[in-house]
């Protein structure tokens, strides 16, 4: 039986090679190969007219770099959402910072289109024309969106059903209530005179409940503050 995909990503990208990546292996790979979500590159090459297959040009104002054709991606853009009609996103480091929210609200589309930027980004223009979202991992740059663009392919395909043996696994993890995951430990008991949490071995499960709730919202309070503001504010 085939199954109907919960999740078409396309990727625009000038090195179509580099997927899927990550993507083949674990819990992706997996689920690529169930037929749960599907993934098709497109290359903005192929939509260049000249010989050399050219796809950036020099940057108006000046500066050193190299920014991507609007006429081109352009083209590239409307070729893909002929094909799939997917919700448009730009991976930016100047993007909204991409959370855990985010990646729930996007892991119940149907459709994804994300475009790769290389050299100094893409032509403005063709972001506003096709009101393109634009959304970064973090501060900080990488040589292409396609890095970036794998984190969050990742991120919504483990949200999607079927694709997490315990589906219970997402729900206790870092940022799914706002608070930082609890330590986790496994045998031997005693590893190089360090002990596991006498609590976790008591068999106890509503102490045992208490103790990674109370783990969580104390590395929480302690690595990222934000979090647990927004926890505390919530409550």
């Amino acid at each position: 039986m085939t199954l109907t995909p919960l999740l078409n990503i396309q990727v625009i990208t000038l090195f179509p090679e580099m997927f899927p990546g990550t993507l083949a292996h674990s819990l992706a790979g997996k689920s690529l190969n169930k037929g749960i979500w599907n993934l098709t590159t497109l290359n903005p090459r192929d939509d260049a007219v000249d010989n050399h297959k050219t796809t950036d040009d020099i940057i108006y104002g000046g500066g050193p770099g190299m920014v991507l054709k609007p006429d081109i991606i352009h083209k590239t853009i409307q070729r893909a959402q002929q094909r799939q009609n997917g919700h448009l996103i730009y991976l930016s480091p100047r993007g909204k910072r991409l959370t855990q929210d985010k990646v729930k609200s996007l892991s119940k589309l149907n459709s994804l289109t994300l475009l790769c930027g290389r050299y100094e980004g893409v032509d403005q223009r063709v972001i506003d024309f096709h009101g393109i979202e634009e959304v970064s991992i973090g501060d900080y740059i990488l040589s292409g969106g396609e890095v970036a663009a794998q984190v969050l392919i990742d991120a919504c395909v483990r949200l999607l059903p079927g694709v997490m043996g315990d589906e219970n696994s997402a729900h206790e993890e870092s940022f799914s209530n706002d608070l930082l995951e609890y330590p986790q430990y496994t045998r031997p008991e005693v590893w190089n005179g360090l002990n596991v949490p006498p609590v976790l071995l008591s068999g106890h499960h509503e102490k045992i409940k208490k103790w990674r709730k109370e783990q969580s919202i104390s590395l929480t309070r302690e690595r990222r503050p934000d979090l647990y503001n927004k926890y505390i504010n919530k409550k």
